[in-house]
């Protein structure tokens, strides 16, 4: 590839608007060729703003010939349809979260795009965060001993009533939307090999999909797992990482702001650090490891996707063994 890679925007989503088509903006690995929305006035007022060109329909938009990589911003039930259209065209993707609703078709468009040399990357933004990076390196290098738990949390105030998380039909509901963030997490420093040990999904009431919610997980080993997550509650964003010698805590650990000054708490030997890290803008990161992957050829870390898709199925398989869900 020659160039700034040139991208197409299918939907003018609220995350597209506000977060990803200005990091597309800044990056100076990508250029914006076209947004898409059902909607024309919405697409010309996106257009304008980002300096780009207004597609009616989002078929439209794949029939366009400049354009090499195509973001998914829309509702996690529309991702599949729109990421195979994209793949089949022969573009790469950039989706957001989850990449299906279903780990079959997640497994069958991860095969579809390594067998035409596409990288198809799913939006989960704060693995590209250096803190968890530092994290990683922290726990390698044995500052806790052998690790034993982990566990993350991630809630988020009440969404308005219409908002598409709380529509089923559409892909809703906290598992997908926040629970995915703790998992991810738990699979980023604990691996593939996790295991569901129980789970339990809860619905808030008057809605039609699960509000919040808990998971245990476990390994081969001694390492456990536990999260929790909602959408209904007090802002949380945390996780903690428990060794035979000590714990490492982080804060804000999703969703922090680009000049936030991320902080990682080390605690042994009756002990408490903090150490500091210049901030750090992880939409910038994601984007620019996007483009990165496009240009090398080299796809993102497949198996752990399809690894979270399965257990977002097992989770809702055991959750539904379980006791009814409670509504309150």
């Amino acid at each position: 590839m020659t160039g700034p890679l040139r991208i197409g925007v299918i939907g003018c989503a609220g995350i597209a608007v506000r977060r990803m088509l200005p990091a597309f903006a800044a990056c100076p690995d990508i250029e914006i060729a076209a947004v898409a929305s059902r909607d024309p006035a919405k697409a010309g007022q996106v257009a304008e703003r980002f300096g780009c060109r207004p597609v009616h329909g989002y078929a439209e938009l794949l029939e366009q010939d400049d354009i090499q990589a195509v973001y998914v911003p829309l509702p996690a039930a529309l991702h599949a349809r729109w990421a195979e259209a994209a793949l089949r065209s022969g573009r790469h993707v950039l989706a957001e979260k989850p990449l299906t609703t279903d780990h079959r078709r997640t497994a069958e468009l991860l095969e579809l795009a390594g067998g035409r040399g596409l990288v198809l990357m799913e939006n989960v933004m704060f693995v590209h965060h250096h803190r968890h990076r530092a994290v990683g390196r922290l726990v390698a290098d044995g500052a806790i001993g052998e690790l034993r738990a982990f566990h993350a949390a991630f809630t988020i105030p009440p969404l308005p009533d219409g908002d598409i998380r709380y529509d089923p039909e559409l892909g809703g509901g906290a598992l997908a939307d926040v629970g995915i963030y703790p998992l991810r997490a738990a699979l980023h420093f604990l691996g593939d090999g996790l295991d569901v040990v129980g789970a339990r999904l809860v619905r808030g009431t008057g809605r039609r999909v699960e509000t919040s919610g808990a998971v245990l997980l476990g390994t081969a080993g001694t390492a456990t797992a536990q999260l929790t997550f909602g959408m209904e509650h007090a802002y949380r964003s945390s996780y903690e990482l428990w060794g035979s010698e000590g714990s490492i805590t982080v804060d804000r650990a999703f969703t922090p702001p680009a000049d936030h000054v991320p902080v990682i708490g080390l605690h042994r030997g009756g002990t408490a650090e903090e150490i500091r890290l210049a901030p750090h803008d992880q939409v910038a990161a994601t984007v620019a490891a996007f483009a990165a992957a496009v240009r090398t050829g080299t796809p993102p870390d497949t198996g752990t996707v399809l690894r979270q898709a399965e257990l977002l199925d097992e989770i809702r398989r055991s959750a539904s063994r379980g006791e009814p869900d409670r509504t309150g």
